[in-house]
């Protein structure tokens, strides 16, 4: 089951955490199926993404650890202020606001590609919050302009609104231009932030507060608050994802206690490709962290 938890974050935006568990046994009172005392655990998404990504990693924590995603700012759930701000503090303050009123704190985060970035400006500014790091598929290198422009240029080719979710489907599977081989976890991945509209299914956020988060942080290397890490992080990226290896491996060294892992068979969506491998990789991590 998934419990909505409702949390204020920065400027008094509206944010959706969600909490993974088992359902509770036929009446059983609403409190018994959680997991108040167990270990923290927070769940923090990509750009585009939302916390339902996070489903089956989270139920799988579940058993021991309390487990919840949140939808950041602009995304799933959450509220997405016209005039809002989409800045790496926002981000990072919203997480901040979530690990206090959520009762996680010290927690293990694990963020995938932007969500790893401001799970690790947050350990760096926070570390009595975080006692532990997975960072999933995120570079600490600047990407530049070019990079940015390739990003608008690829959301106005998104042929919306897609008529049917099988639509949705195939075009982010198969014939995005950005898609080198057929990928059917990748298209299931945007099916789950499409929502049916009068004309057809449409993305849940808005592209342009999208590449305004983005634009916070393509044109800085964020090596420094790496090294500001002091808690124990692990660095997993899938082999063929986004973040080389001798980055990554450059990434590890950096942080004062950082390890290593890779996923085979994996791109960017390391959970949602391979989640038994990604699950195999960040398991004996947390198990080392009970006695952090």
């Amino acid at each position: 089951m998934a419990r909505r938890i409702d949390v204020t974050g920065a400027d008094g935006v509206r944010l959706a955490a969600w909490e993974f568990g088992d359902p509770a046994k036929a009446g059983a009172a609403p409190e018994e199926g959680s997991t108040p005392d167990a270990p923290g655990v927070l769940l923090l998404h990509g750009l585009m993404g939302r916390a339902s990504h996070w489903a089956s990693t989270a139920r799988r924590l579940s058993a021991r650890h309390r487990a919840v995603a949140l939808d950041q700012r602009g995304h799933g759930r959450s509220e997405k202020p016209p005039e809002g701000a989409f800045t790496r503090d926002a981000y990072v303050d919203d997480a901040e606001a979530a690990l206090e009123q959520l009762g996680l704190a010290p927690a293990v985060l694990i963020g995938h590609a932007m969500g790893a970035l401001t799970a690790w400006q947050l350990a760096a500014k926070r570390p009595d919050l975080v006692r532990g790091l997975v960072i999933c598929d995120m570079r600490a290198s600047a990407l530049g302009g070019a990079s940015q422009r390739e990003w608008a240029e690829w959301f106005a080719s998104w042929p919306v609104p897609f008529a049917t979710l099988a639509d949705v489907r195939k075009w982010f599977g198969e014939d995005d231009p950005w898609v080198e081989r057929p990928n059917p976890a990748r298209g299931e991945f945007y099916a789950e932030v499409m929502a049916e509209s009068p004309d057809g299914w449409r993305p849940v956020f808005d592209p342009d507060q999208m590449l305004r988060s983005r634009e916070t942080w393509v044109y800085d290397a964020h090596w420094e608050e790496l090294a500001q890490v002091r808690c124990p992080a692990l660095v997993v990226r899938g082999l063929d994802g986004e973040l080389g290896r001798a980055e990554a491996q450059e990434m590890v060294r950096v942080l004062p206690r950082g390890q290593y892992a890779e996923v085979s068979d994996a791109g960017h969506l390391v959970h949602y490709d391979q989640p038994e491998a990604w699950l195999t990789a960040i398991e004996p991590f947390l198990d080392s962290l009970a006695g952090e």
